[in-house]
């Protein structure tokens, strides 16, 4: 690390004051994802943000996915992934994989970085307490060559059905971080794979969270002429959608920020998760990093 002027430090410290004033005793969800996982000096970067947002007394939510190494290690073990409408089509034999690896080795692996940082991280999933209980996910595709609308059965691919708060609520405020893998079960027992953006939606709108950071590979909203939109409204991106503005694989994002919205959060920012300490850009700064959307 390069050395900073001790009075630059004192004054950097000082800009930040009112910034977590603002976030004192809130909590702020972060989905964690992305290339930025996979390297380790990031990972620990990250992990060190994490625990400075719980000394400065915020309560930080950790939901974390895991897709390249869920098929890394797919890929290892000789088993073919398939995909439809965007999402991995995950049968029972792969469902023990992404369970293996989301709620094992992932999981583990960020609550150690936290708890090499000073934290003290707890690694649960949508599993534990009955957190989360999903749904099977449907999704319908239309056949280019009929032109023609058909279900698709992506197996154990779920989503949010119901959310019970209680084993977050009796760790946030306690100098505890939990960690979230986002995997759970249906209402008759079968385990389900989650969208993590999806499962962090969900968890956040639960808890009435002050902000959801949704740390992805792109810097944000981008508007027609790619340029960075810094503020967006629920009807603002919903115009941006219609239009065309809002395409492809950003429009299930800005979709998980409105439900978000819609069930309570503050502010939803979408970001750029490989900028180095990106969560602190946004919260303690006022010149923040990615697309703020609001109500």
């Amino acid at each position: 690390m390069s050395k900073i002027d001790p009075q630059e430090q004192a004054r950097i410290l000082s800009e930040a004051l009112p910034h977590m004033q603002r976030y004192d005793e809130e909590i702020v969800v972060v989905k964690y994802g992305g290339h930025a996982m996979g390297n380790e000096s990031m990972a620990r970067s990250f992990a060190r943000d994490i625990v400075l947002l719980e000394q400065t007394a915020i309560n930080p939510v950790v939901v974390h996915g895991g897709g390249p190494q869920i098929g890394d290690m797919l890929k290892r073990l000789g088993i073919k992934s398939e995909f439809a409408a965007g999402l991995r089509v995950t049968d029972a034999a792969t469902m023990e994989i992404v369970e293996m690896v989301l709620a094992g080795s992932i999981n583990k692996q960020i609550v150690g970085f936290i708890n090499g940082a000073g934290g003290r991280a707890i690694g649960l999933s949508g599993k534990d307490g009955n957190m989360v209980t999903a749904r099977k996910t449907s999704r319908s595709v239309i056949d280019p060559d009929s032109n023609i609308e058909r279900e698709v059965d992506l197996g154990f691919v779920g989503e949010p059905e119901r959310v019970d708060a209680t084993v977050l609520n009796q760790i946030l405020g306690r100098e505890l971080i939990p960690v979230l893998a986002p995997v759970a079960t249906s209402a008759n027992g079968d385990t389900y794979n989650i969208n993590a953006d999806t499962f962090a939606g969900a968890i956040a709108g639960s808890l009435k969270a002050k902000r959801l950071l949704l740390l992805t590979d792109v810097p944000g909203v981008l508007d027609k002429s790619k340029e960075l939109i810094k503020e967006l409204s629920v009807d603002d991106a919903r115009r941006l959608i219609a239009d065309g503005t809002i395409t492809a694989g950003m429009i299930p994002k800005v979709e998980t920020c409105i439900y978000a919205l819609e069930q309570g959060v503050e502010g939803v920012v979408i970001m750029d998760g490989k900028v180095e300490h990106a969560v602190l850009l946004e919260l303690f700064t006022d010149h923040g990093a990615g697309t703020l959307m609001h109500r």
